[in-house]
């Protein structure tokens, strides 16, 4: 054999191995993304009862941040919109066939459900698992040179926030607890959690020692806390408020116990946000 030959060959299996070993960090990120939510009884509950059209707007309006998450960490290095979008389609393709396989295996879904029960149950679920499939490079060996290849601005760090706060807040808010935790709690303990939200959002921002931010440790406090941490708070915000009313929990409510309700969500979202700069 030639050695151009040689060099072809092995430049093949290079590249094999290193689609194998991305599909396999795709598989375990989706697993561990989804796994919390796939053991939850409200979850299912909410794959059966949920509005069609509601849930086909969460699909939909996923899109974008799996798109962002696959340039800036997918399971696989990508350079245009094309890959991106070509990746997006395969950790949605992760996502459904674990998500199938697992609620087959815990007895969730089986022979005799009817299609829409069982597309709902799987869809529901996929979505968590694609955002783990396209995190699994970041968490399951990505290596330094891939880290330097994504420059952070401003907004990437935005969008991490984001990508931190829908996963936590997905994770929580089809739960009663919810609805239990803000009819608990008084006005006081309200404003407290807010502030409390703010202090520990703040206190990663240092933790992370700046990483990958366009800030240092020589920027005034004020100046991280309005560009980090207020804006990341609002961000959580925002998410959980979108994911409060796709679950239909906002419906009945008054507005009072509504923003209570925010404000409780609020709270793992933002701690989601905060954790997400730290990790990836």
């Amino acid at each position: 054999m030639s050695t151009a030959a040689a060099n072809e060959a092995d430049a093949g299996g290079h590249e094999l191995r290193d689609l194998v070993t991305g599909l396999g960090r795709a598989f375990g990120g989706a697993l561990v993304f989804s796994l919390p939510m796939l053991m939850t009884m409200e979850m299912w509950e909410l794959g059966f009862a949920m509005e069609r059209w509601r849930l086909l707007l969460l699909l939909g309006s996923s899109l974008p941040m799996l798109m962002f998450l696959s340039h800036y960490s997918g399971f696989e290095a990508t350079w245009g919109w094309k890959e991106d979008l070509r990746d997006v389609a395969i950790a949605y393709g992760i996502g459904l066939v674990s998500t199938a396989i697992l609620l087959a295996v815990l007895g969730v879904i089986g022979p005799g459900m009817n299609p829409p029960e069982l597309v709902g149950k799987i869809v529901i679920h996929a979505i968590p698992a694609a955002l783990g499939a396209l995190l699994g490079r970041s968490q399951f060996g990505q290596s330094e040179d891939d880290k330097e290849e994504r420059e952070q601005s401003y907004g990437s760090e935005l969008g991490i926030m984001a990508a931190g706060s829908l996963y936590l807040g997905l994770n929580v808010a089809p739960t009663e607890e919810m609805i239990l935790i803000a009819f608990r709690m008084t006005d006081w303990q309200s404003l407290a959690l807010i502030a409390l939200s703010l202090l520990l959002m703040h206190g990663f921002v240092f933790a992370s020692e700046f990483k990958g931010s366009e800030a240092t440790p020589d920027t005034p406090w004020w100046s991280a806390f309005l560009r980090f941490t207020a804006v990341g708070y609002a961000i959580a915000l925002a998410i959980s408020c979108y994911v409060l009313w796709t679950f239909g929990r906002f419906d009945g409510l008054s507005f009072s116990t509504a923003l209570g309700v925010l404000v409780v969500l609020g709270f793992p979202a933002a701690i989601g946000a905060a954790a997400a700069r730290l990790i990836l």
